[in-house]
């Protein structure tokens, strides 16, 4: 496999390009070598290679720091951050994400949007993402998501990245969704049906139908929760409709656990129609 031989040589570098003979060049093989890593972690399911590069980027920023090196330096943490995020899924739990967080703030230090206003935009999602994880527990962490969202859609533009845009407009519904169903009120809900819309635009059915049914399931969801409240019937059918759609869309395009989210989304929408029809 190509990234394993990336990794043995890398290794085989640096036993010769060493901090005390080399460092700088010490300290970009160690980065060369995390990244491999963490593509190769990211394809396994396990985390030894993710532990390993985390190892490998942290040497890295031994000297290559913020002093020497800014924009290098705040790559570095980018990645460290991404790996970190790796790692939170499976397993690792807020504390790994909570690391994240600090990787990417620190990574905008540098990473300005005035300078370098992509990389900008790309760590602000990376930092929103890994929030939105922290928010499981606590609506502040949501809040600050949903800000960097924003941040980083005045870069990542439709223009610039339709599908990526997409994404992004798509998980700041579930932020949204998520924050309006805890708070009671009407506003994050009406903002997250915006949102999942504003994803449907670029996530077309023809495109890429599985981003599409993801995101026409989100915005059902969030319907379904607004017609409660506003005891409007028609919107709840219209919304079970979509999360119908959404749900076969995943069974019959193969992704059984997308499939599986909606499907248990369809016994409260479907009661929640029976509700307001008075049957």
């Amino acid at each position: 496999m190509k990234l394993e031989e990336a990794v043995m040589a890398f290794r085989e570098a640096l036993k010769e390009r060493t901090r005390e003979r080399v460092p700088l060049d010490w300290a970009a093989t160690q980065n060369n070598l995390g990244i491999a890593l963490t593509d190769l972690g990211a394809r396994e399911s396990g985390t030894a290679r993710l532990e390993e590069a985390i190892v490998a980027l942290r040497e890295a920023l031994k000297e290559i720091t913020r002093e020497r090196m800014p924009l290098q330096w705040a790559m570095i943490q980018n990645n460290v951050g991404a790996v970190l995020v790796y790692l939170g899924g499976r397993g690792g739990g807020t504390a790994k994400f909570q690391e994240a967080v600090v990787a990417f703030r620190e990574a905008l230090k540098e990473r300005t949007r005035e300078r370098v206003p992509l990389d900008w935009a790309a760590t602000q999602n990376n930092l929103a993402n890994s929030l939105a994880q922290l928010g499981q527990r606590e609506n502040r962490k949501l809040e600050e998501a949903i800000v960097a969202y924003r941040e980083a859609l005045k870069e990542l533009t439709r223009e610039r990245g339709p599908l990526q845009w997409a994404t992004i407009q798509n998980n700041m519904g579930v932020v949204l969704f998520t924050l309006g169903e805890r708070d009671r009120g009407m506003a994050n809900l009406e903002e997250a049906v915006v949102a999942f819309g504003e994803a449907l635009k670029e996530r077309t059915r023809e495109r890429v139908p599985l981003d599409w049914a993801a995101s026409l399931g989100g915005q059902g969801v969030a319907l379904t929760v607004i017609a409660e409240r506003r005891r409007d019937a028609s919107m709840a059918e219209s919304a079970l409709g979509q999360i119908n759609t959404a749900f076969a869309a995943m069974r019959d395009g193969g992704n059984a656990s997308g499939a599986a989210i909606f499907e248990q989304q369809l016994p409260r929408a479907r009661a929640i129609v029976a509700r307001l029809r008075g049957r």
